[in-house]
């Protein structure tokens, strides 16, 4: 399968070219190659009247095919994978851990670690405000052209912005998951930033560009750490980068995944599914604590 075809002269304004962008940093247009996407970074607490706590790290890594799609649209396929770490002194990820002393319930916890196969998506030059399971007709959801806010640091560097602030029914119902749940709603924030050259994006020999970058996370608790609707949430801060083989990764994480789950080291060939968030497949594959 040959490259898909992507635009490469710099148009803030142009849609198609946002949606190549994004396509490129994302992954590679190549379909025949896979790319890796690696976070590391510290799972923050946050809680009402008291200082922010670092209390876990965390080690995340993507593994991403795309395919094209006969409306000219790219699709995404992916998986994600989020295990859960020790802190070292110097408050960096340290080890992957299986058991959690929560410090704010006195509680020893079961880590559940995350393993997304699939999560994928469609990179359109339209935004789509639906989840991947949406029954609804699609062709009467809202076409809002896709455009980032880009900013230029300078003359060779672009950064791409990427936030999604959601709050949606949530998988876990408190009626039935007492412990896990953090109330009806999920309120859930993503925010990105990607760093690339300019010059890279404009390279039509580079059918994926280099980056680093940021990931922040806002969310309610984990659900593993049965804290239901104690007041307070979860703030990710990570950095990330991306490259095109898993054995960049670190190699602890690296090990870990062969032993539990090789599968998850290599993309998706075909667009299978359904995809699930992290709380929706928990959902499916946990029981409510007692």
């Amino acid at each position: 399968m040959a490259p898909i075809p992507f635009e490469t002269r710099i148009d803030f304004t142009s849609p198609r070219w946002n949606r190549d962008a994004w396509a490129r940093i994302h992954a590679d247009m190549d379909p025949q190659k896979q790319r890796i996407s690696h976070c590391s970074g510290t799972i923050i607490a946050v809680r009402p009247g008291e200082a922010l706590k670092p209390f876990l790290g965390f080690q995340t890594f993507l593994v991403t095919r795309l395919l094209p799609l006969p409306d000219g649209n790219i699709r995404r396929l992916n998986k994600e994978v989020i295990f859960y770490t020790s802190l070292t002194r110097t408050g960096q990820p340290g080890g992957i851990i299986e058991e959690f002393a929560n410090p704010f319930t006195g509680e020893t916890n079961r880590v559940v670690h995350v393993w997304n196969d699939p999560f994928n998506y469609t990179i359109s030059d339209t935004l789509i405000l639906a989840p991947e399971d949406f029954s609804g007709d699609r062709s009467k959801l809202p076409k809002i052209p896709l455009l980032f806010p880009w900013q230029e640091l300078d003359a060779d560097t672009l950064v791409l912005s990427t936030d999604m602030h959601l709050n949606y029914p949530n998988p876990l119902q408190p009626e039935r998951w007492p412990r896990e749940s953090s109330g009806p709603m999920a309120q859930v924030t993503e925010m990105m930033r990607y760093f690339v050259r300019r010059r890279d994006l404009e390279n039509p020999g580079l059918t994926a560009v280099p980056y680093h970058g940021t990931w922040h996370r806002v969310s309610p608790w984990l659900p593993w750490m049965l804290m239901g609707t104690t007041p307070g949430h979860c703030l990710y801060a990570s950095t990330m980068v991306g490259s095109d083989s898993v054995e960049k990764l670190p190699q602890h994480v690296l090990a870990y995944a062969r032993r539990h789950r090789p599968d998850m080291l290599e993309a998706p060939t075909d667009d299978y599914g359904p995809s699930h968030s992290s709380l929706e497949h928990y959902a499916r594959e946990q029981t409510p604590a007692p």
